[in-house]
């Protein structure tokens, strides 16, 4: 019932936005009753956060699943982190939304606890590129911090537009994002 709750939530959130949403909206479109909901979570913030942690924890474990395979190049776990995002909007296209969107409902204590996971998936992609840059894989002279935003600008930003049914596949996007950004950055 917790995953059903989330899931319609999620729904409802993008749809209508965290402050539309009640905790009303959301156990009438579920059939169930206010105790089932405060059964699992004590607010709508906590509900939010529980969002928020589930779709950032799981990028972080892709994400490091990636980055330690110590068999592939920069240039490859580049690639796939990129498609794993852009794969991703299929599953959680819509608690990314969520997640960029809403966080700005968050308190400051629950706040601390996401900002940190977001800064560290992006000091993990600084660090891939630093290191393609040492390796000689990237142009040495690029500023990492400046690559690093861009591409998560890029491939943040799809959520928004791609559609993983449309006429180009998610294979395809991640290829010409990644080819777009090594021909700038590449050696």
């Amino acid at each position: 019932m917790k995953e059903k709750i989330i899931g319609q939530s999620i729904r409802l959130f993008e749809k209508k936005g965290f402050s539309e949403t009640s905790i009303q909206d959301i156990v009438d479109s579920l059939g169930v009753t206010k105790g089932t909901f405060y059964y699992y979570f004590s607010s709508k913030e906590e509900l939010l956060m529980d969002i928020h942690l589930g779709y950032i924890n799981e990028l972080l474990a892709q994400q490091e699943k990636i980055l330690n395979d110590e068999t592939k190049t920069c240039k490859v776990k580049l690639f796939e982190i990129v498609y794993m995002l852009i794969t991703d909007i299929k599953s959680l296209g819509l608690a990314a939304k969520i997640f960029f969107r809403e966080m700005k409902n968050l308190s400051q204590e629950r706040l601390d606890l996401i900002v940190p996971k977001r800064d560290q998936f992006r000091y993990n992609m600084e660090d891939l590129i630093k290191m393609g840059m040492n390796n000689g894989e990237f142009r040495p002279e690029l500023n990492p911090s400046i690559i690093t935003f861009g591409i998560l600008g890029i491939t943040n930003w799809s959520y928004q537009w791609f559609n993983p049914d449309g006429a180009v596949s998610e294979r395809e996007v991640a290829e010409i994002f990644v080819e777009m950004i090594l021909q700038g950055i590449q050696s």
